[in-house]
């Protein structure tokens, strides 16, 4: 289970200046600036969660839009998702001098669904279910699916799946907007097809 805790999805987090709560708009500049440091072939994308929960298969779906789009480096995909059981290994398997942008899923206050968190720090995936996994990424995005309730397994599972697709895109069509492999368009990305 992905969910990534912040204390807070209202604007900047008290606990971190490095997190800010962002529309779809401020995706592309988040990967823009990633690109003005770093190289495509330096880079990894991380892409947390399991194609078994609605709420919780962003990642899956961002990681096989990623390597549609031409990425070369993507850890977690619909055909292999990178879950709580497989975090850990996929993380050994990153090269030393690559640099990681973890995307993950995670529920947030009300009234803040369908927005974004975008950091230049880790994510701490399923931190707020107890789980004890690393933190992951030198940058990283978190998309509110959701908001929290007193059972996250439950709210991710019962997420709107249409939802989750809606935001996988926007991130995959920004982050290739940002790195050039694609042009920047304001409109939904159109025809994501999953090739198995």
């Amino acid at each position: 289970m992905s969910l990534y805790n912040r204390a807070s999805a209202s604007g900047r987090s008290p606990l971190d200046r490095n997190v800010e709560k962002t529309d779809r708009e401020g995706l592309l500049p988040f990967f823009r600036k990633i690109h003005d440091q770093h190289t495509i072939d330096k880079l990894t994308f991380v892409c947390i969660g399991t194609d078994r929960s609605s709420g919780d298969s962003l990642g899956p779906l961002v990681g096989t839009m990623l390597k549609e789009q031409g990425f070369p480096h993507v850890i977690g995909t619909l055909t292999k998702p990178c879950d709580a059981d497989h975090l850990v290994s996929y993380l050994e398997r990153i090269p030393q001098d690559h640099h990681v942008i973890a995307i993950d899923a995670c529920l947030g206050q009300q009234g803040s669904t369908g927005m974004f968190l975008t950091a230049r720090e880790p994510l701490t995936p399923a931190r707020s279910v107890g789980l004890a996994l690393p933190s992951v990424g030198h940058y990283s995005v978190a998309a509110i699916v959701n908001e929290r309730s007193p059972k996250p397994y439950w709210t991710l599972q019962m997420t709107s799946l249409h939802l989750v697709m809606t935001m996988a895109a926007h991130i995959a069509n920004a982050a290739a907007a940002g790195f050039g492999l694609r042009a920047a368009t304001p409109d939904f990305p159109d025809g994501y097809r999953f090739r198995y």
